[in-house]
């Protein structure tokens, strides 16, 4: 009957990957409507206990699911996105929807325009579904709401400030999510909730209508629930646009069609092992890697660069005392003042030594791709000043310290990123793609409210 296929559908599509979901939309198995269906149920069941989601955008979902539904009848398809539900990082502006940047200054705030991300989304024929929380100002996961949590232990919390299209992926609240990252705030939440995620190589994706924090270090990128899907969403979101200029139109091979038999992956001391005895067996070379560079204090040229430019952005509404009313005051409020007090000759030798690092690291980069921890601060801000993309790849789980009393299916997720140079992340994707046909870790699923 009636009830116990919508009961199916709530326990079976929230654990399907995109290209299967859109397989069975592309078959008429299920349509686009009861898909957004079950996914808008899911987000109001689960959001609140995850407190990862600001806005429902439940009327736009049904008329972007109508449209999907209307244009398959007509025998038009658009691709692996059409008809699949997503959510949006609330950075990001959609019209007659707040975009809140997580902030109580800005909570009320709509930006009438369509980001160049949701624009593309949308031409693929996929369906928002919600405004997915952000640290406020993109600053970690404490937001105007509360705090994120992390759906395989719920005692903890998502980290980083795309915290809400981490945790509502993980928890399969959506299919797929688009979050950003400046210093982490991708590859952070994504190792802590246990999701495939890809930070781009800079340039990939143009920012146009998305709050900026520092225009030389912002990407966005997909949380998926494999490399595959995520590759699938790069595909759709990529490409240059007049209003972002450092945005480029990069051409990227199919990652589909990436022979790893012929790719030399270096692996650092940090690597988890598993995926170098896998991909070894896979065919690819795999060889003790190090980079090597003699820029020192990596994390100060992140730090005094981010932090100018966010200021830059951030001058009025930090001397109008609004600071005062930010959500975490050990956080961006601390951050702001002590860069008010950023020489200028600081700040351009801060960009000088990046320069240099860039080019060392272009220099060592003798492998096709290198395998290392994906939260190594060091190597969170190398690649974010030198614009490595990285896919952060789901490798196992661990149990968590202090579990309760009794049966817990709380976990700790372990993850590795793959690393490639700058526009190639259809390496990381392909080998990523590679790990994940023969283990299943990123296939599980967690607990998300019970022990």
């Amino acid at each position: 009957p009636l009830c116990h296929s919508v009961l199916v559908m709530m326990k079976i599509l929230p654990l399907c990957r995109i290209i299967e979901l859109g397989e069975l939309i592309r078959t008429k198995k299920i349509t686009s409507r009861e898909l957004t269906d079950v996914f808008l149920r899911r987000l109001k069941r689960y959001g609140t206990v995850l407190e990862s989601v600001i806005t429902y955008t439940e009327d736009l979902a049904y008329k972007q699911a109508k449209e999907a539904d209307d244009l398959l009848e007509q025998g038009k398809y658009l691709g692996p996105l059409h008809g699949i539900p997503y959510g949006l990082k609330d950075i990001i502006a959609v019209p007659e929807y707040n975009t809140t940047w997580g902030s109580k200054t800005f909570k009320n705030q709509v930006i009438d325009m369509e980001a160049f991300v949701y624009k593309r989304l949308k031409s693929a024929g996929a369906v928002l579904v919600a405004k997915l929380v952000t640290g406020s100002l993109a600053y970690d996961d404490i937001w105007f709401g509360g705090r994120t949590r992390n759906p395989w232990n719920i005692e903890e919390f998502s980290t980083g400030s795309s915290a809400g299209p981490t945790a509502s992926t993980s928890a399969g609240l959506v299919p797929f999510a688009i979050g950003s990252e400046t210093a982490g705030s991708i590859t952070y939440p994504a190792a802590r909730c246990g999701v495939t995620a890809l930070r781009p190589s800079f340039g990939t994706v143009a920012r146009t209508g998305v709050m900026s924090l520092s225009e030389s270090l912002d990407k966005l990128g997909p949380f998926c629930r494999s490399a595959a899907d995520c590759a699938i969403v790069l595909d759709a979101i990529r490409g240059a646009d007049a209003g972002d200029p450092s945005s480029r139109e990069i051409a990227l091979e199919d990652p589909f069609h990436v022979d790893i038999t012929k790719l030399t992956v270096g692996y650092l001391d940090s690597a988890e092992m598993e995926v170098v005895k896998v991909l070894s067996a896979k065919g690819a070379k795999l060889v003790p890697f190090k980079l090597n560079y003699n820029v020192e204090s990596v994390q100060s040229i992140l730090n005094i660069t981010m932090d100018v430019d966010m200021l830059a952005h951030f001058d009025n509404w930090q001397r109008e005392g609004h600071d005062d009313d930010y959500e975490a005051q050990d956080q961006w409020p601390v951050e702001l003042r002590r860069a008010r007090l950023v020489p200028a000759v600081d700040y351009v030798q801060a960009q000088r030594a990046r320069g240099r690092l860039i080019r060392e690291v272009q220099e060592s980069f003798t492998v096709d791709a290198f395998i290392g921890n994906a939260t190594d601060w060091e190597l969170v801000c190398l690649g974010n000043l030198v614009g490595l993309p990285i896919v952060v790849v789901p490798t196992g789980f661990k149990s968590i310290e202090h579990p309760p009393k009794g049966n817990t299916r709380r976990r700790t997720t372990v993850t590795t990123g793959i690393y490639a140079p700058p526009d190639h992340d259809h390496i990381a994707l392909a080998l990523a793609m590679a790990y994940q046909s023969v283990t299943d870790h990123h296939k599980q699923r967690p607990p998300i409210d019970a022990n």
